[in-house]
């Protein structure tokens, strides 16, 4: 698992690295991983204008920048990822400023799902390749403490609850999905991952 984990990192992306890649691809009209059509392109520039949104609008819970800078241990969160996925769109701005207001105690990195098969079949939801999928490691002892993904609770439940009545994922609650995120404006995402590095930090290895 080690090695697996380290060769991702190896050929991880920053942020602004990332934006770059899904960026340039765009203007030859690709979208990241595997699969390349009309669609995905479609969807991969829906989340460029979403994500330069949340970069502005944004903010940090002071109570959370708080909490992360007074982390014990230095981390990487490890992010999988693709350019056209929506959920991480909206997810992805927020880890960034997340990470740049713990004061340089959270390091953060994003890999392409369909470049990293390995480290996908490690963390697959309910059997399938959900992403984002958000990986926590500690720098000091180099093993993985915690992961979370794809989706805060109250975005999961909003999906299942369609699902159970409708019975596919359509259109219509792929938008009720992205109004969920405007309205939660990313404070569920803060809480959750808050939770899971204080819970980190009071039980240490």
């Amino acid at each position: 698992m080690k090695s697996i984990v380290a060769k991702a990192l190896f050929n991880s992306y920053s942020y602004t690295e990332y934006r770059k890649l899904v960026t340039d691809l765009l203007s030859e009209g690709k979208a990241t991983g595997n699969e390349q059509t009309e669609s995905l392109t479609h969807y991969t520039s829906l989340n460029e204008a979403r994500m330069n949104r949340l970069e502005k609008t944004i903010k940090i819970s002071e109570d959370a920048i708080s909490k992360l800078q007074s982390l014990d241990n230095h981390y990487i969160w490890l992010v999988i990822s693709e350019g056209w996925c929506g959920d991480a769109a909206q997810i992805l701005p927020i880890l960034n400023k997340m990470a740049l207001a713990s004061d340089k105690i959270i390091d953060l990195r994003i890999v392409l799902r369909d470049k990293n098969d390995e480290l996908m079949s490690q963390y697959l939801t309910n059997g399938g390749r959900a992403i984002p999928k958000l990986i926590v490691i500690c720098k000091e002892a180099g093993i993985v403490r915690a992961d979370w993904g794809p989706r805060p609770r109250g975005a999961v439940e909003l999906i299942s609850n369609y699902k159970r009545d409708f019975g596919v994922i359509d259109e219509k609650i792929k938008t009720d999905l992205q109004l969920w995120y405007l309205a939660d404006k990313g404070i569920s995402v803060q809480e959750e991952l808050v939770g899971i590095m204080e819970n980190i930090k009071y039980n240490p290895l």
